[in-house]
């Protein structure tokens, strides 16, 4: 503490060119403060000021010490921030981004919301691949693998995408027992927004073939139009099954071809890699963890 309060003699002196003036803003005298700036010198064995009856300058060494000093103060600044951030009530507004399916996240949000009432959610729903540190994003939540290095990264879960459909859409056109089956149903394909593309159904077949053409009897952008498609009986969908829990409980839909989904997809909440973690922040990744895919 005594070497810390000696840099903090410095610092004062240096900014403000003044011995007086530093012994003002620390409560002592222009002598004390002299007298502890000599004895750094005296133990760094330099020269940290030159000193004449107009004018006090740093010399070179000095303006080099006071760079790494103010480095020092600084991260001390920080360490207490931080301790301080640790116990304080997570309040403020939090932005979040989410894929176009993060509306069926939203019981999980809204709890997430009741629990927190003092930080303020502002919840961006799109499939394009947002600049999380341009943007100004807290967090973000998608699927597959993380691959920015500025960013953090916690795994909420995996999943297997299902192949489902209502119940009155295989009493009219049978049950397809094998994936070559779909070539003669109506299928329900999704085209990403960003790529144009439209998204191939992960399919495990007993042979190397080529992937199997399927027909695209309806395509949507969203997963919330293919759950209602595939419930009215308009066809076969591919979705993540966080997405229709409610919906195969109901029995509204029904799974198909369960052991020949080959893909495992991953969901994960990213936030800006930083040493001070917002409280904020930290309890919202925790209470997704937690709760998204038990809930």
């Amino acid at each position: 503490m005594d070497r810390l309060g000696a840099l903090n003699v410095f610092v004062q002196a240096a900014e403000t060119r003044s011995f007086v003036a530093a012994g003002r803003q620390l409560g002592v005298s222009a002598s004390a403060v002299g007298k502890a700036v000599a004895r750094l010198e005296e133990r760094l064995g330099v020269r940290l000021f030159h000193r004449s009856t107009r004018s006090m300058t740093l010399t070179p060494e000095g303006r080099l010490f006071l760079e790494r000093c103010r480095r020092i103060f600084g991260e001390v600044e920080a360490a207490e921030q931080e301790l301080s951030q640790a116990t304080a009530a997570p309040r403020g507004a939090l932005r979040v981004s989410l894929p176009l399916f993060g509306t069926l996240l939203m019981p999980t949000l809204a709890s997430f919301m009741r629990t927190y009432p003092e930080i303020r959610m502002e919840l961006d729903f799109t499939d394009r691949l947002v600049d999380v540190i341009e943007e100004g994003f807290d967090a973000v939540i998608r699927t597959g693998a993380a691959s920015d290095s500025r960013l953090m990264s916690r795994k909420l879960g995996t999943f297997r995408h299902r192949l489902v459909a209502s119940p009155e859409y295989l009493a009219r056109h049978g049950r397809p027992k094998v994936p070559e089956d779909l070539r003669t149903h109506a299928c329900l394909h999704h085209r990403h927004p960003v790529t144009g593309k439209l998204e191939p159904w992960p399919l495990l077949r007993r042979n190397d073939g080529p992937e199997l053409e399927l027909p695209a009897t309806i395509i949507a952008s969203t997963v919330e139009a293919r759950i209602y498609l595939a419930e009215q009986g308009f066809g076969i969908a591919c979705l993540p099954p966080f997405a229709i829990e409610r919906q195969l409980a109901e029995g509204k839909l029904v799974s198909l071809l369960e052991n020949n989904m080959r893909d495992v997809g991953t969901l994960r909440v990213l936030w800006p890699a930083s040493r001070n973690l917002s409280p904020k922040v930290r309890v919202f990744v925790d209470f997704l963890a937690e709760h998204l895919f038990k809930d």
